[in-house]
């Protein structure tokens, strides 16, 4: 019924990473045998329902090392963001907290819904960071004012892979008592303890970028002391999830996502590992073939399993057509993938077009075999060669 992808090896974990047999197994079973829905409470069916729904949303909240009472399922990490922001509306206007600050290299979801509030009359700075790809922390602490309401962070980029000093920030934002939201798309379920001590009010991130289901995610409301932050629903239309996020709960994709991130808990620390070889391996395929590349974005402060590439003379569009039948890669955020515009998280970096032409990226899991890897980047590579100008 569907074509198949030949022989080539998937590289674009950042865009969505394959599930895992085992969140799929678990999904059936729940297809199988729960067919109430959530919110009915007038029968055995609909507890049953229930009972999946929230033994997920603590698999979710031990991940995180958060309460079951903080965690709210969305459709993804967009709506999340959208909710985050757009749903500090109200308490901006009793507060008169009308200061939003963010960077240039964040998610359409997060810059989009910022500017829109923009248009509204709300004040907006955007920081961009240099060529390390890391917003500097002082950057940001410079900005606040009396009436900033809300600093909204990526943890780790989607296309480079750097992670942000998100650590600090969440020291100093909660100190000068500004909200502070962060965009865990591309870290949760990889950079497990490092979420975990993280002080934050709202958190977004998306099932599927760590190999569960796609259109589940969830938005972390903290609590400091008994009260959530002051978010509320954008959308009309029942009382789910607090009215945080009406709808119908999508049970099977909620103990999906529950799954993963029971997985991504006990497997976090040695898939790391793998994902670090997996780097290694790459990068020693670069260099074995005396081919010119340079990464973009500070190595030092990347995760274990992405790298933005550029190599000089080849441009990436032609790569990857080239190269298809053997890596399914990027040059930017699916988001973006209709547009050939030059990626703009590069650009914000101060990149020049010349080299964000030539730049792709490269990302991967723990289930990435070592062995297809290699055979099919160097065959990439060759193709590098061939093509270049």
């Amino acid at each position: 019924m569907f074509g198949g992808e030949g022989m080539s090896i998937y590289l674009d974990y950042n865009a969505s990473a394959p599930i895992d047999s085992r969140v799929l197994d678990t999904m059936i079973e729940v297809y199988k045998g729960s067919v109430g829905n959530a919110d009915s409470r007038t029968h055995n069916h609909g507890e049953k329902a229930r009972e999946v729904v929230e033994y997920a949303r603590g698999q979710v909240a031990d991940l995180l090392g958060a309460t079951s009472g903080e965690v709210f399922f969305t459709s993804g990490s967009t709506e999340s963001n959208n909710i985050a922001i757009r749903g500090l509306e109200e308490y901006a206007e009793k507060t008169g907290k009308r200061h939003i600050i963010t960077s240039a290299i964040e998610h359409k979801a997060v810059l989009e819904t910022v500017k829109a509030l923009g248009v509204k009359g709300f004040k907006i700075d955007i920081v961009s960071p240099g060529l390390s790809g890391r917003v500097g922390t002082e950057q940001i602490f410079s900005l606040i004012r009396e009436d900033t309401l809300l600093v909204s962070l990526m943890h780790v980029n989607n296309e480079t892979g750097i992670i942000q000093p998100v650590e600090e920030i969440g020291e100093e934002l909660a100190k000068r008592k500004v909200l502070f939201h962060v965009d865990a798309t591309q870290s949760c379920g990889k950079l497990v303890e490092e979420l975990k001590r993280l002080k934050y009010n709202m958190l977004s991130f998306s099932a599927h970028k760590f190999q569960g289901p796609q259109g589940i995610g969830v938005l972390v409301l903290r609590k400091n002391g008994y009260r959530l932050p002051p978010v509320k629903g954008i959308m009309y239309g029942g009382q789910q999830e607090h009215g945080i996020r009406p709808g119908t709960i999508p049970v099977a994709l909620a103990a999906g996502c529950g799954c993963a991130c029971e997985i991504a808990a006990r497997e976090y620390a040695q898939n790391k590992q793998k994902t670090r070889n997996l780097k290694n391996l790459v990068l020693r395929l670069f260099d074995e073939v005396g081919l010119e590349y340079h990464l973009n974005g500070d190595p030092h402060h990347c995760v274990s399993s992405t790298v933005n590439v550029c190599i000089p003379g080849v441009m990436s569009e032609a790569l990857m057509i080239s190269s298809k039948q053997y890596c399914s890669l990027s040059n930017g955020s699916a988001c973006t993938s209709k547009s050939y515009a030059p990626s703009y998280v590069l650009s914000a970096m101060g990149v020049p077009e010349a080299e964000i032409e030539c730049s792709v990226r490269i990302s991967w899991g723990p289930d990435t075999s070592a062995e297809e890897l290699e055979k099919n980047l160097r065959q990439l590579i060759e193709t590098a060669k061939q093509i270049m100008c």
